[in-house]
């Protein structure tokens, strides 16, 4: 494959869909934390949950396509990078599943039923026990927290490949871009 082999569609909307979600979910689980007790707070707190639940749904299938049809090469680097970029990659996939898994286990501990969508209830994956639900919450912290910080770190690698490497990392996973065929950049 080239270096202007694009991601395949289906794994570029994965890519932005999740991305949008998950930006969405972190500042809203900051505010909401926040709030005193109210049916505003509940509310958010739904939508927080609806939000994870849709990360979580889409992941698997995201991450089945990834199984099934690999993505294009990375571009040639030195071998540092490419084992970084590698295990970035999949620490972001294991964290996609983990953080919204470890706030339905949180929900579950402190009681609260994850009702999808104020439609469909999801079991509860353990049974009420508040310790455990602390332990749950700030593990969601956790986790949450690493998300973000390595998401920063994959956009600030996308862009340093994009305006000082000035190859097409960001291109390929870019949806509506046509990259040039046969022609490279890098």
């Amino acid at each position: 494959m080239s270096s202007t082999t694009p991601y395949s569609t289906p794994a570029k909307l994965a890519h932005w869909l999740i991305a949008a979600l998950i930006l969405a979910a972190f500042p809203l689980g900051l505010y909401m934390h926040e709030l005193s007790l109210s049916p505003e707070k509940l509310r958010l707190y739904s939508y927080h949950k609806w939000i994870g639940m849709t990360v979580l749904l889409l992941f698997m299938p995201r991450l089945l396509w990834r199984l099934v049809r690999p993505p294009p090469a990375l571009l040639p680097g030195p071998a540092w990078q490419l084992k970084l970029a590698e295990a970035t990659h999949w620490l972001l996939y294991l964290l996609m599943a983990a953080v919204p898994l470890c706030g339905w286990l949180m929900s579950s501990a402190k009681g609260f039923q994850v009702v999808y969508l104020g439609l469909v209830p999801l079991p509860d994956l353990v049974g009420k026990d508040q310790a455990l639900g602390t332990l749950l919450a700030d593990l969601h912290s956790s986790l949450a927290w690493a998300l973000m910080v390595l998401i920063v770190v994959h956009a600030a690698a996308a862009l340093k490949h994009h305006l000082i490497d000035r190859d097409d990392t960001l291109r390929r996973i870019l949806p509506f871009v046509k990259l040039p065929s046969g022609e490279t950049r890098s």
